[in-house]
């Protein structure tokens, strides 16, 4: 199976850029076991263009840039990461329920339009988890599948 044959066949789910940061930048040891499932191609990100964008721009913020340089890591190395484990979509509807910050609407539109678990930090987000639950969608799941291996290991 191919890279993105085992994209295509893992659970998708809405990551929000400040998580995706914590991946592929700070690694934060939080998300270690996403971190683990993405790289076992057993979730995969859910995103489109306009996510892929404001990554791209969030990654020129002087104080990005100042971590990557610390990390010796470049903004290509993000994006190449983020476009690894990504699952390309289009831009959903609006959903039924609208954020207070427009810039995050776009995570929630999407992640009710394939009923996606949304994975967010974002105060204006977490907020909403009663009314994302209404709409089909868990605001970050507590269970995170891990490959068989780290399952085993970890009894």
């Amino acid at each position: 199976m191919t890279s993105s044959e085992a994209t295509r066949e893992a659970q998708a789910w809405v990551i929000d850029t400040n998580i995706v940061l914590d991946l592929w930048l700070f690694h934060d040891p939080a998300t270690d076991p996403l971190r683990a499932a993405l790289q076992n191609g057993l979730v995969s990100h859910l995103a489109t263009a306009s996510m892929r964008d404001e990554l791209d721009r969030v990654l020129t913020y002087p104080h990005i840039v100042k971590r990557m340089a610390k990390s010796n890591l470049q903004a290509q190395d993000i994006l190449n990461r983020f476009d690894e484990h990504c699952l390309t979509a289009e831009p959903a509807a609006k959903a039924p329920c609208t954020c207070k910050d427009p810039d995050d609407q776009k995570f929630i539109d999407l992640a009710v339009a394939h009923a996606a678990p949304l994975l967010s930090k974002d105060a204006a987000i977490l907020c909403m988890k009663k009314r994302l639950l209404q709409s089909g969608v868990v605001l970050n799941p507590a269970e995170i599948p891990l490959p068989v291996s780290d399952k085993i290991s970890a009894i």
